[in-house]
């Protein structure tokens, strides 16, 4: 009889093998919030169609990228299209999308002005200095009468393009991760939304001014031409686009975050 249970029991091991080894992995690139947060939110449901999901978090913008298409990492999820295109046109990649997940409406915060109105002249005002990054901020400026652009639909203006600027202002374009530590030492700087979440800005009560939900700037998941098609991509992407990650988005972040889909 035991002999017999333990032929048993080996064989059984021997039959669900394959059915263990068949778990696909598939590591993302992510920031923490609110990218990450999304990604562990779906890991179960995943987890149940044979995906097991590898999070890799990342505090800078170009890393994820770099390491996607050097094949170290399969995906990643922390940026919008115009972002990416630059991205690729700058570094010779050829990353590609493979679904729009999100809208992190970006906005302009202050520790020391309460209404754009208070802007001092010759105020500090700080932008992203990557070249969509900061453009977007200059359009948001621009929409809200603070600056003229030379051509207000330009998602790459600089700077150099503005050709009205009443008050003055003098921009410093820094690294879009530090824009949160360094709102006490300006007058204003404006802030990628999953930044401003991290360091526990609330965009829809703090931001003075912030984009509308027709935002352009859809947050999508990002791999790799060989592998945008694969069956454990196409249940991720799946599984970000799902009505439970629907419901989660609006829930947890009560408009700092809107559903793209």
């Amino acid at each position: 009889m035991k002999k017999s249970l333990a032929r048993f029991t080996a064989l059984a091991a021997l039959i669900a093998l394959p059915f263990a080894a068949s778990a696909e992995k598939l590591s993302v690139a992510a920031t923490a919030v609110p990218h990450a947060e999304i990604l562990e939110f779906v890991r179960p449901a995943l987890a149940k169609q044979g995906v097991e999901l590898d999070v890799k978090i990342f505090t800078d913008y170009v890393q994820p990228n770099v390491q996607v298409a050097e094949k170290r990492l399969d995906a990643n999820f922390f940026q919008h299209q115009p972002y990416l295109d630059e991205f690729n046109k700058g570094k010779g990649t050829n990353l590609v999308s493979v679904v729009g997940v999100h809208i992190e409406p970006f906005g302009a915060y202050s520790h020391k002005i309460k209404t754009l109105a208070d802007l001092r002249s010759g105020a500090e005002v700080a932008i992203p200095n990557d070249a969509t990054n900061g453009g977007r901020a200059l359009l948001l400026l621009d929409k809200a009468g603070v600056i003229k652009l030379k051509d207000p639909k330009n998602i790459l203006a600089t700077p150099r393009d503005i050709v009205s600027n009443p008050k003055n202002l003098k921009f410093r374009e820094l690294e879009a991760a530090t824009l949160p530590r360094v709102l006490g030492q300006v007058d204003l700087a404006l802030i990628n939304t999953n930044y401003a979440l991290e360091a526990k800005l609330n965009p829809a009560k703090d931001a003075l001014i912030i984009e509308g939900a027709q935002s352009p700037y859809v947050n999508i998941l990002v791999a790799r031409p060989d592998n945008k098609d694969s069956p454990a991509m196409k249940k991720l992407a799946a599984a970000l686009t799902s009505p439970e990650t629907k419901k989660f988005i609006q829930e947890k972040y009560k408009g700092a975050v809107v559903p793209a889909f």
